[in-house]
């Protein structure tokens, strides 16, 4: 499963345009494969990379991975759901996730709290492979969740991100989408303010 999923988390670390300064937020992050390949994106030693996960197995398997990067607080793991993420307001400066938010019970909760850590104009994106989890669904895996993507990028609209939208890419003769969105940039009022 890791080899599957990591031709999607490749490229959506690569189409987050990480700078070697930013921080970085994955969402979801699993046993640390998205985490280790954004580490090589921030060489800057301000470069902060953080993971959320619910999973104290996801913790444990992340920590093996990148014991290195956690001792020298390069790398920050935080345990939690997306509800309710433990970082201040606009501290991020790009997201990213892979099929994650199909288990977020709270999408408007969810996708509002992404939004108030994230940087104005920062970008978020999500990898997914519709046809893999269609299939999933009609073989009875998956029960209880939604791969249709639009309640997610609706989510993602109604709390004010821009530019959504989903583009279907194909790497390694995998297929998968790859939903894009950008925190709204400093008003104009903040900006005169700065």
């Amino acid at each position: 499963m890791e080899k599957y999923n990591n031709v999607m988390i490749k490229n959506v670390v690569k189409l987050c345009q990480i700078q070697a300064h930013h921080a970085i937020l994955e969402v979801g992050f699993g046993p640390g494969l998205g985490l280790q390949e954004a580490l090589k994106y921030l060489t800057d030693p301000r470069g902060r990379l953080f993971g959320l996960d619910v999973s104290e197995y996801m913790h444990e398997v992340a920590r093996e991975r990148l014991g290195p990067q956690l001792a020298s607080g390069k790398v920050h793991l935080l345990q939690g759901r997306v509800e309710c993420i433990p970082l201040p307001d606009h501290c991020i400066d790009g997201v990213f996730h892979s099929n994650c938010h199909l288990y977020w019970p709270d999408m408007a909760t969810a996708t509002a709290e992404l939004l108030r850590v994230m940087r104005p104009g920062a970008r978020m994106l999500a990898t997914c492979d519709l046809g893999f989890l269609r299939r999933g669904v009609e073989q009875g895996f998956f029960k209880g969740v939604t791969v249709d993507p639009r309640p997610y990028m609706q989510a993602l609209r109604a709390v004010g991100f821009l530019g959504v939208s989903m583009e279907d890419l194909m790497d390694e003769a995998k297929s998968f989408q790859v939903i894009y969105a950008t925190s709204p940039p400093p008003s104009t009022t903040e900006t005169q303010n700065s």
